[in-house]
């Protein structure tokens, strides 16, 4: 029913029957643009089937589907590398704005952006610090792009649990990606405190 109503809104659409054939149809070498994963998929599940494909380095938004719909649960799905969580039952208008605005954030992976002498590459998941090589988790790459797209400029963690967690996330979520993006950056800081307020890219 999901694949016809996709295809009646002009998705050219595949499917998996279970997390396996997920797992070879995503990884294949003509990709799809978008990814929708049943977090109840036969053998693998939907969790299991995104850390793999994130893992192996596949960049294409994901948006995961469930009946699960416990703050927990919205947060070990986007910790597994999904961009987007939708709870069943849903409005089929619901779904296609939110592939619609993921077809649009992965258009806007191939940008780059750089402050001093940080440079980041959506596209690639990393960064480079004078010139050193930073791999990036998929939500390290997000956490530092929305304080280099606007540096100087304090980020509050309320702000980036919207933006990255779609506010599914718990307050210290935030601090503690904030702390595994100072150690992989290295020094000098580049990443400060705000006390009470949250965090800022400065050099």
């Amino acid at each position: 029913m999901l694949a016809r109503t996709l295809a009646a809104e002009g998705y050219a659409v595949s499917t998996a029957g279970d997390g396996g054939a997920a797992l070879v149809e995503a990884s294949n070498a003509s990709p799809p643009d978008l990814i929708v994963l049943d977090v109840t998929m036969p053998g693998l599940d939907g969790l299991a089937v995104c850390r793999r494909l994130r893992a192996k380095g596949v960049v294409v938004p994901i948006l995961m589907l469930t009946a699960r719909d416990a703050v927990a649960d919205r947060v070990s799905g986007l910790e597994s590398g999904a961009d987007d969580y939708l709870v069943k039952p849903f409005a089929v208008e619901e779904l296609i704005a939110r592939l619609g605005a993921l077809t649009r954030r992965g258009r806007d992976a191939s940008r780059v952006l750089s402050y001093g002498d940080l440079t980041i590459d959506a596209a690639a998941r990393t960064a480079t610090r004078s010139g050193r090589k930073i791999e990036l988790t998929g939500r390290e790459l997000e956490m530092l792009e929305l304080l280099a797209r606007e540096p100087k400029r304090t980020i509050t963690r309320e702000r980036a649990i919207e933006e990255i967690w779609r506010g599914a996330a718990e307050p210290n979520v935030v601090d503690r990606y904030i702390t595994r993006l100072r150690r992989k950056l290295g020094a000098p800081p580049l990443i400060h405190t705000v006390r009470g307020s949250g965090f800022v890219l400065r050099g």
